[in-house]
């Protein structure tokens, strides 16, 4: 058998060299400028050097192609019949989307990359009623949505969109920013106009005759809720207006609409309860400072201190605050006197509670175990009073607070400065002539230095002395030199939430001892000492409260203190000084805003010299003869503030949770170091949130849902109820 022999030649440059001369081949004509004018030509590549079907492609449509070099491998192009050259760049397009790579026109040019990179080229963009581009190029395109929500579109959209491309949705002009391929955004234009439709049902509005209308709101969303006795078909909203005493009807179809109807017009009838005495659950306002309110009105005195939902506890808080009287915080208001004697509410319950209750004070009646109210009324002055509560028993916004108390302090000294002293003759000598130069700003004094009453103060200090018979050192020259610098940078957060209209008050710091009086007692030969002290909160306090504008503008009545005990008084005989720095104001601010409070700019800067006179006046060797001392002292405070208006919960749960994770993410950043000495024990971490709640991780367990409430018809006889014990 004879061997055949390997070729040397390189497989790409066969397969290039294959897929050119196949070209001239099916094109009948040598690979030049005449055969690229054809209007048809049949392709036939089959595992040709992708590159070079490229550019064979390129040469017949006319078209520069700009090719990524990260586009390598194989291809197979084969056309049954001869093709025009826009069908010759699609059955390209095609090939190449199977491969994983895209085609993106450009101006003149077309540029081939991988389909993960073809939506950050620069893509045609389609807007309106623009032309489209066709096959499977890839393109962005806009649409506008006129009914549909672009949040709710993006969800149901993105499955049908393949996973290297992007959707987007713009709530401000409720748009969808969709980059795909051609073929794909028609398919997606289609699905998007059948969806982008008004509502199949308008809203209507059911007036109540005999019912009250935020009872029958609360109890059909109840029931057409879907999956709860409804059919499935579809959210029902209801909606109650007090004023006029009907519901607001919207679903969304007319089916489901005329079953809401049918179960309001079923419920809408008369009570067949006896008597006037009526029961209303209140979901937000507290019922004992409601029932005040209300006997206000219904008698038409003015309604007494703390009686309304929010004077309480601002009344409970007066003794608290310590702000003088200009600050809002802590006071209280009085209601109009007479409000009532015009109100029509007030005049029908006049007569009402003379002819029923026989007086105010068993009209209206709180019970603060269940937080209810029990109003015994005819029913035209019930539905009045009902509406009223309607409008108070409304959820109060809350108000998160972020203070930022900003310091930073800068202390640099330095001084220097030479004593001498000396003495003639020995101790045998009858007279002694001496001199000593000292400073006592200085801090080193030669003398007591030398007695051994004082020691040398910080910095260099290096002494001259002589030495004496005994052993004994003699007095010469000390020369002390000292140079300081003290940096600060304090930065306190005190955050806390309150109810609008509430004061809110966080402190921070110590309790600490002052002595205000001390004196002794002598019983015989007993002495009994006897001090007197008093004790101050030392720290940070924040008090505010905010009170909420129906502009969303916030006013805050704020007390900020910031007190610390100066340490250069610790030993001081009259007692400890404290330093203390106070704020108290009322602003202005917008949901959000960072606002300054105030604050402190203090640059202080000192330079003392004492010297000998004469002596110190001489050029350098003055300086030996001088105690020179110099300091600057520089103070930045500043107070910030940052109100948020929380009005639902997904804000609240929002802020808690960022909160939490903060919290959780500074306690993992400590982590003590395993040493040979030390194991490491581990430290105490928060449960990671799921769905907002911690996990049973730390002690923190999973709160139990509560279970349903069922719905009874307020007109049918209430169920039987038996003595069987429950475990």
């Amino acid at each position: 058998m004879k061997k055949q022999s390997a070729s040397k030649t390189p497989t790409p440059v066969l397969r290039r060299m294959s897929a050119a001369a196949l070209l001239c081949c099916v094109l009948g004509q040598s690979a030049g400028p005449a055969w690229a004018q054809a209007d048809e030509a049949a392709l036939n590549f089959v595992g040709a050097d992708i590159e070079s079907v490229i550019k064979a492609v390129g040469h017949y449509t006319n078209i520069t192609f700009l090719i990524d070099p990260r586009v390598k491998g194989t291809i197979t192009l084969v056309s049954e019949k001869a093709i025009s050259k826009s069908q010759a760049f699609s059955l390209l397009t095609s090939a190449l989307r199977l491969q994983g790579y895209a085609i993106v026109s450009g101006d003149g040019y077309a540029k081939v990359v991988p389909e993960a990179e073809a939506k950050l080229q620069a893509s045609p963009t389609i807007v309106g009623g623009q032309a489209a581009p066709k096959g499977d190029q890839v393109a962005t395109q806009v649409f506008h949505l006129n009914h549909e929500s672009a949040a709710n579109l993006v969800t149901v959209l993105r499955p049908l969109i393949t996973p290297n491309n992007t959707i987007n949705a713009n709530p401000g002009n409720n748009t969808l920013v969709i980059t795909d391929y051609a073929d794909n955004l028609k398919r997606l234009a289609k699905i998007i106009a059948s969806m982008d439709s008004p509502a199949a049902a308008d809203m209507d509005v059911i007036p109540v005759r005999n019912a009250i209308a935020s009872d029958l709101a609360a109890m059909i969303n109840k029931l057409m809720e879907p999956g709860a006795g409804g059919d499935g078909g579809g959210r029902v909203s209801v909606l109650a207006d007090p004023r006029t005493n009907s519901l607001v009807l919207r679903a969304p179809s007319v089916a489901r609409a005329n079953l809401a109807k049918s179960l309001i017009a079923k419920l809408d009838q008369p009570t067949t309860q006896a008597g006037n005495v009526h029961v209303v659950y209140l979901k937000n306002a507290d019922a004992t400072k409601l029932a005040e309110t209300l006997r206000a009105v219904i008698s038409g005195e003015a309604a007494p201190t703390g009686g309304s939902n929010t004077g309480g506890t601002l009344g409970s808080n007066q003794a608290t605050m310590q702000t003088g009287a200009n600050n809002t915080i802590g006071q209280t208001g009085v209601a109009g006197q007479g409000a009532g004697s015009t109100n029509p509410l007030l005049n029908a319950a006049r007569s009402a509670t003379q002819s029923t209750a026989g007086g105010a004070g068993g009209f209206i009646q709180a019970d603060a175990s269940t937080n209810t109210l029990i109003i015994t009324a005819p029913e035209a002055v019930y539905r009045n009073l009902r509406a009223v509560i309607d409008q108070l028993d409304v959820r109060r916004a809350q108000v998160y607070i972020e203070a930022l108390i900003v310091e930073v302090s800068a202390d640099k000294a330095s001084e220097f400065g030479v004593q001498w002293v000396g003495a003639s003759g020995d101790s045998k000598s009858t007279y002694r002539l001496g001199g000593l130069q000292s400073f006592a700003s200085g801090g080193n004094n030669l003398v007591n230095v030398y007695n051994g009453t004082a020691a040398p103060g910080n910095g260099l200090t290096i002494g001259v002395f002589k030495q004496l018979a005994d052993g004994k050192f003699g007095l010469g020259a000390v020369a002390h030199t000292l140079e300081t610098n003290g940096n600060g940078n304090i930065l306190s957060t005190p955050n806390m939430i309150t109810l609008d209209n509430e004061v809110a008050t966080i402190r921070v710091g110590q309790n600490v001892p002052i002595l205000t009086g001390q004196f002794t007692t002598t019983s015989g030969t007993n002495t009994n000492p006897f001090q007197t002290i008093d004790r101050k909160d030392v720290g940070l306090t924040l008090k505010v409260r905010p009170q909420i504008s129906e502009g969303g503008t916030i006013k805050l009545a704020i007390y900020n203190e910031s007190s610390s005990v100066d340490q250069s008084s610790l030993a001081a005989t009259a007692g400890i000084t404290l330093n203390t720095r106070v704020i108290e104001n009322n602003v202005v601010a917008d949901d959000g805003q960072i606002i300054v409070l105030g604050g402190l700019i203090e640059d202080r800067a000192g330079d003392n010299v004492e010297k000998v006179r004469g002596l110190g006046d001489i050029p350098v060797i003055g300086n030996l003869f001088k105690y020179s001392t110099r300091s600057r002292k520089k103070t930045n405070l500043m107070v910030f503030l940052r109100p948020v208006v929380i009005r639902n919960k997904e804000q609240s749960m929002s802020l808690a949770a960022d909160r939490y994770d903060y919290m959780r993410a500074a306690g993992a950043e400590f982590t003590p170091s395993d040493t040979v000495l030390l194991k490491q024990l581990g430290q105490p971490q928060l449960p990671a949130l799921t769905n907002g709640v911690p996990g049973s991780e730390g002690g923190l367990a999973r709160p139990v849902p509560p279970a349903p409430v069922p719905v009874r018809d307020p007109g049918a006889a209430a169920p039987e109820t038996t003595n069987t014990p429950q475990r």
